[in-house]
């Protein structure tokens, strides 16, 4: 007796065809599923933009100091690390220690206008809780340091221009369609 196995082909299609069929039509599911999951994502990120920018408002601050640190050393409240996910405890994020009247307070920061901040300046910034928007200069404009950018930043960047240009579209269509 011999103990071997023949492929068959299914209607004259060999099996290396067979397996590369399968293996597209993973791949496209795949690719499906995560661009409806990217598109969740992005409808939330955009919900969260929002509501930042409703509960915004203008302050004038003194900023004392500016600093990457991680969240557990950077002095925010402990409700704040609490509602923070475990794996971004760990990561370094943009933190700015300002004083706001007569309370010195650590605030976070966008990563586009921690650049921007200067050190032991007084400025205007655009603030939604303990987070900084925007930053205006009080007395002078605020000059921005000439720095060579990283690629990740080229790209992030120029996604949000893509963006930006997609919504006026967008709204030009919708005034379009009014008239």
């Amino acid at each position: 007796m011999r103990n071997h196995f023949e492929l068959i082909s299914v209607m004259g299609i060999s099996t290396v065809s067979i397996v590369l069929i399968v293996i597209a039509v993973i791949l496209i599911a795949a690719l499906v599923a995560l661009s409806i999951y990217g598109k969740k994502l992005q409808s939330r990120q955009e919900a969260s933009q929002r509501e930042l920018e409703n509960a915004s408002q203008t302050v004038s601050l003194l900023v004392i100091d500016k600093k990457r640190m991680k969240l557990n050393e950077s002095g925010l409240p402990q409700i704040v690390l609490e509602q923070t996910p475990k794996y971004m405890r760990g990561r370094k994020v943009p933190i700015v220690k300002a004083k706001i009247g007569p309370k010195i307070m650590s605030l976070i920061c966008d990563e586009s206008v921690f650049e921007v901040i200067p050190v032991k300046k007084e400025v205007k910034a655009v603030i939604s809780g303990i987070y900084i928007m925007g930053v205006k200069g009080l007395r002078s404009n605020l000059e921005t340091r000439k720095t060579k950018m990283k690629f990740s930043e080229k790209m992030r960047r120029k996604m949000d221009e893509l963006k930006k240009s997609e919504a006026k579209m967008e709204k030009t269509k919708s005034k379009k369609k009014k008239k």
